[in-house]
């Protein structure tokens, strides 16, 4: 089973259990998915709330009720550091082979896990039309400063 974070159009979010990610694709393209609070079938994924946490102080970046006005540099700069760490430790760095081993893994060639890399402006596209979604985070530059 996984389960996806799910939205609709009229700002209403929720979550659903599926099978797997065909499942819910198969469901959504034949508008089984409903929104509980309209009825709409108009229904997207969406990220999940990210909690960061270090022994410092905890950062938690909700999904919807994000105000950047209340965020000062310190404390986007210190999330995208811990971000930076997280995506460091739990994702394997294919470098340019991203987009290869994207597709292989969204038509189930290999094995799913968690990828990170670069990929051409071309590629990107290629993805999209494929229906994979790319999540792009600026990563600092390490410096002895970072580390």
């Amino acid at each position: 089973m996984i389960v996806f974070d799910l939205a609709c159009e009229c700002g209403c979010t929720f979550e659903g259990w599926f099978q797997d990610r065909r499942h819910f694709e198969n469901q959504r393209k034949s508008s089984y998915l409903e929104c509980p609070q309209c009825g709409s079938s108009e229904i997207q994924k969406i990220l999940s709330p990210i909690p960061f946490h270090s022994s410092s102080s905890a950062v938690n970046i909700p999904a919807n009720n994000y105000n950047p006005d209340q965020v000062s540099a310190e404390d986007a700069e210190k999330a995208l550091r811990i971000l930076q760490k997280f995506v460091e430790a739990n994702f394997e760095d294919v470098g340019t082979d991203l987009s290869m081993e994207a597709l292989k893994i969204h038509y189930g060639v290999i094995e799913p896990r968690n990828i990170r890399g670069v990929a051409t402006e071309s590629e990107e596209k290629k993805l999209k039309e494929e229906g994979i979604n790319l999540l792009k985070i600026p990563l600092q530059i390490k410096s002895e400063k970072n580390n």
